[in-house]
C-alpha cells in the first residue's frame, strides 16, 4: 500500500483553513463543500445544477477561471451571462434581468470569514441581489485566497485589494485622488450574509484549495 504524500506546509495551512470554513458554513445553513482543486470545484458546481435548469452568472473572474460558464453552455443549460462579449448592450441588460429569475444563480464572493460569513460589495447590485433573492438555488465558488478572519478584515480586503484590482482589470485605476462620488458608486452596496437566506431552497458554497479570482 502506497503511503499518501504529506502536504507541503503552505498547502497544509490553506487546506486546514478552507476545511474549517466549510464546517462553519454548514453550521449556519449553507451547503459547504471543499474542493481540493479547480477540476474538483467544476465537478461539484455542475453536480449541484440540474441538467435543464436556467443559470444566471454574476460578474466573476473565479467562475470564468473554472470554465463553468462554458461547461454549462456545452451541456445545454440556458445561461444568462452579461459578460458574454457577443451580446449587445440591450442583451446584456436582459441577461442581468434573467439572473434574478433563473433557477440557479452562480457567482463568487469577495470574502469568506472563518465563521462562514459571505461579504460582498457591489456598485450595481445585480450580483448580490440574485445571490440573496430570486433564484431558489445560489452557488458560490471561492478560492482559499478570499478567506479572512472576520467581517472587518473582509471589508478591508474588498476595499483595499479586490475593488482596486478589479477596476484595473476594467482599464481603470482607483486611488485616493478619485472623485468621492465615483468611489461611492463603486462601493454602493455592501452585503454581509451570516447564514443562508430564508427564501433560498439551497445555497452551496464551494471552497477551493487554490487561489482563484480577486
Amino acid at each position: 500500500m502506497t503511503e499518501e504524500k504529506p502536504l507541503d506546509p503552505e498547502t497544509w495551512f490553506h487546506t486546514k483553513r478552507a476545511r474549517a470554513c466549510v464546517e462553519a458554513l454548514n453550521r449556519v445553513g449553507f451547503t459547504g463543500i471543499y474542493a481540493a482543486n479547480r477540476e474538483d470545484a467544476l465537478k461539484a458546481v455542475l453536480e449541484a445544477i440540474p441538467q435543464g435548469a436556467s443559470v444566471g452568472i454574476g460578474g466573476s473572474v473565479t467562475v470564468r477561471a473554472l470554465g463553468i460558464h462554458e461547461a454549462l453552455k456545452a451541456r445545454g443549460n440556458k445561461v444568462f451571462d452579461h459578460w458574454d462579449s457577443s451580446l449587445s448592450p440591450e442583451e446584456r441588460t436582459r441577461a442581468r434581468d434573467g439572473q434574478i429569475t433563473a433557477d440557479v444563480f452562480l457567482s463568487s464572493t469577495n470574502a469568506l470569514t472563518m465563521k462562514g460569513t459571505l461579504i460582498n460589495i457591489d456598485g450595481t447590485g445585480n450580483r448580490v441581489a440574485a445571490m440573496i433573492f430570486g433564484p431558489k438555488t445560489s452557488i458560490v465558488a471561492c478560492g482559499y485566497n478570499k478567506i479572512v478572519a472576520d467581517v472587518e478584515e473582509g471589508l478591508a480586503r474588498v476595499r483595499d485589494y479586490a475593488a482596486p484590482v478589479n477596476y484595473k482589470r476594467l482599464g481603470r485605476e482607483m486611488d485616493e485622488a478619485d472623485d468621492e462620488i465615483a468611489r461611492a458608486r463603486a462601493y454602493a452596496i455592501t452585503t454581509v450574509l451570516e447564514a443562508k437566506p430564508g427564501g433560498k431552497e439551497k445555497f452551496v458554497v464551494v471552497v477551493v484549495g487554490e487561489k482563484l479570482g480577486y
